[in-house]
């Protein structure tokens, strides 16, 4: 029987990754990013990825493994994190699963959904709609049929063309599939941080990152790479990337980037609040917090 393998979860910004290395020097773990941003090569500020010396102090899985202009999927993020948690546990050591990209989590600890594989034409057609008739529309399509994958899909047009090409060659939305066995159990941990605290730091952040080299990190993509259907619907390069095209001033940019970081954030507390199977809730902050998530990998590595 394998080890419950420990992951640690939250809304975005609550401090995932800090947490994950100040454990990494307690426990010697190896940090298994579930993050669908940060396994792309060069989106480096706006996905808030570790710095090159925190990558190399501590060992870092799924971190820059495809460039911008490749496709990921939960499948392929699925199959390589189980992989690399095999290797970590042979090597003795213990994989810390850390990320907020909730169908990554879910598709480990819960098992895949047992959709069709994609139909690349026909979500070229419905990625037409998309820009012709607005991202409001199609969710009211989907939501008709499907409240809870509309819900899931809400702000991220790339799972809402998914959805929508599922529901239109079967039939049946994303929801009705059943799942796949998983691998592994896991044991959860969910930061659950004040909302008016994360509401200012997420202000701040967002601030701090268009000041120090984002815009100019997204102008360089798009110089170098043709094609990034999938990496600039990320959350800050969309935005940045109207912005460049005149679309938007600096502001707007700014502002769109923030308002859409918080829409974001509320989805995953409503998602986080059910969050199935094994799973500990953790609403301190600072020291207190490192001290309670240290009892909680203890537990997870004695229970194991």
């Amino acid at each position: 029987m394998h080890p419950d393998i420990p992951v640690i979860t939250g809304p975005s910004a609550s401090g995932k990754s800090s947490l994950a290395l100040r454990l990494a020097d307690e426990f010697g773990v190896e940090i298994v990013s579930a993050d669908a941003t940060m396994v792309y090569r060069g989106l480096d500020i706006g996905t808030d990825k570790p710095s090159a010396a925190e990558l190399a102090a501590v060992p870092h899985h799924l971190v820059d493994v495809v460039d911008p202009d490749d496709s990921y999927d939960v499948v392929r993020w699925v199959t390589e994190a189980e992989r690399v948690i095999a290797g970590v546990l042979e090597r003795g050591r213990i994989p810390l699963v850390v990320g907020g990209t909730i169908y990554y989590l879910r598709g480990l600890c819960e098992g895949l959904p047992t959709t069709p594989p994609p139909d690349e034409a026909v979500q070229q057609q419905i990625w037409a709609e998309l820009e012709s008739r607005g991202e409001e529309e199609l969710l009211t399509e989907l939501t008709a049929v499907s409240p809870a994958d509309a819900a899931r899909v809400a702000g991220n047009p790339r799972r809402l063309v998914r959805a929508l090409e599922v529901l239109r060659r079967t039939g049946r939305p994303p929801v009705e599939f059943s799942r796949t066995r998983p691998r592994y159990r896991c044991a959860k941990l969910v930061l659950w941080p004040d909302r008016a605290a994360l509401k200012e730091k997420v202000w701040r952040r967002a601030r701090w990152q268009f000041e120090h080299g984002l815009v100019d990190e997204v102008r360089a993509l798009l110089e170098r790479y043709r094609r990034m259907p999938t990496a600039l619907q990320s959350i800050g390069y969309k935005e940045v990337v109207r912005y460049l095209r005149g679309e938007w001033s600096y502001e707007e940019a700014l502002d769109a980037d923030r308002r859409a970081v918080w829409k974001l954030i509320k989805r995953q507390y409503t998602w986080l609040r059910r969050e199935p199977g094994n799973v500990s809730y953790l609403m301190r902050a600072g020291e207190s917090a490192c001290e309670g998530a240290s009892f909680w990998l203890r537990r997870c590595c004695r229970s194991s």
